[in-house]
């Protein structure tokens, strides 16, 4: 039989914190991307001006780094920025040691 316009089998929905699976498997899925082709990308990312390099990394970094809730965000500020730093520091060391083989 089917349900009335309107209504569900959960009414509930999906219970909150519950990933979206969609999102999980895409975060997954360029994860992979990135790991699996790293050698090239780095090439790639070796051959930009640095601002533009930089750009990139900020804008992949943003599926590899969770995000945290806004409370999280507030007492953590200076822990993220700091691990942020040191991650972009350990990209760039690849990047020079890349370019000096």
């Amino acid at each position: 039989m089917a349900q009335k316009k309107g209504k569900t089998g959960n009414p509930y929905g999906r219970p909150k914190g519950t990933p979206n699976k969609v999102t999980t498997d895409l975060r997954q899925w360029v994860k992979s991307l990135i790991e699996n082709n790293q050698e090239l990308l780095e090439k790639d990312l070796a051959s930009l001006e640095p601002k533009e390099r930089w750009q990139i990394i900020e804008k992949l970094m943003q599926y590899i780094i969770p995000k945290k809730q806004q409370e999280d965000k507030e007492s953590n500020t200076a822990n993220i920025i700091q691990h942020q730093i040191d991650t972009l520091m350990q990209v760039d060391k690849q990047l020079k040691d890349y370019r000096s083989l």
